[in-house]
């Protein structure tokens, strides 16, 4: 934290000297909120991560898309390792917000603009979020890394297969692909999309089935979520194919934290997480291989 803060405070945009406040929330990156010339704004620390095929460059690109998409705060400053963004004054949305159906419609609108108003906006190399070559580099990342996990990998990566060929073709839009409940900000009066370090390409399916699992919605709320999104009853095809991604991102959001708790130096207790999201990753595979 000592070195983060200190990179906060030294910035090139501050008009003198200021002083970094703790920012809760982030597990890929050290945040900050900063008070300087009457105006507050959020800072991000944090470099290119390989493991977790993390570009700075493509968070930057995607968070100045985002804000001309009116979807994010405006992007302030930017510098190797450093994002410097408008303070959105607001609360942080929980999973029970995500599971209040009064929040639905707007949640789905919030989704679908990101889906289609990204690409409108986006500059420079564009990258693809394909969960299943995530997974399978997870799975090379766990066996170099000599992982406790190691006598699950061969079984979990057959399961991805499975879930891969469920899935089937998709349409592509443009993901936000880390659609945890906290990172969707409620400012009173609209809601806001922000932390774009996973931002590519990618099928609808995977955002909402993320935003499905990461909340833990009950499969009538998931379900509704789905017609909200597409405009028509859910058939079976649909549900069979929904329910394979939604697997999908939460054993992503498994095997990220297995990679996590080899070589993340955050102070965050990702073998914790590694269980939670194992369980819940176990119990979707079991709904959607039931489903066959």
């Amino acid at each position: 934290m000592t070195a983060a803060l200190a990179r906060a405070a030294s910035l090139a945009c501050w008009s003198g000297p200021v002083d970094p406040q703790p920012l809760g929330g982030g597990i890929t990156n050290t945040n900050f909120v900063v008070a300087d010339r009457g105006r507050t704004f959020v800072v991000r620390i944090g470099e290119d991560i390989p493991v977790h095929q993390i570009s700075r460059a493509n968070e930057l690109a995607a968070s100045r898309a985002a804000h001309a998409a009116g979807l994010s705060p405006a992007v302030v400053h930017a510098e190797p390792g450093a994002l410097v963004l408008d303070f959105i004054e607001g609360r942080t949305f929980t999973p029970q917000d995500v599971r209040d159906p009064a929040n639905r419609e707007a949640l789905v609108a919030l989704v679908r603009r990101c889906h289609r108003e990204m690409p409108k906006h986006f500059r420079g190399p564009a990258a693809i979020f394909w969960v299943f070559h995530v997974l399978r580099d997870y799975g090379h990342t766990l066996r170099e890394g000599a992982s406790r996990h190691l006598d699950l990998v061969p079984r979990l990566l057959a399961e991805a297969q499975a879930l891969e060929r469920g899935v089937g073709p998709v349409e592509i839009v443009f993901g936000h692909n880390d659609l945890l409940p906290g990172n969707v900000l409620d400012d009173g009066r609209r809601l806001w999309l922000v932390d774009w370090d996973y931002a590519g390409f990618n099928s609808p399916l995977f955002d909402l089935g993320g935003l499905a699992s990461n909340s833990e919605l009950e499969a009538a709320a998931a379900e509704a979520i789905l017609e909200l999104y597409h405009q028509r009853p859910v058939d079976d095809d649909l549900r069979r194919r929904a329910a394979a991604m939604t697997a999908a991102s939460l054993l992503r959001e498994t095997m990220w934290s297995m990679v996590s708790e080899i070589h993340s130096r955050l102070a965050f207790d990702y073998a914790a997480y590694t269980a939670d999201n194992l369980a819940r990753y176990q119990a979707a595979y079991r709904a959607f291989a039931a489903m066959r």
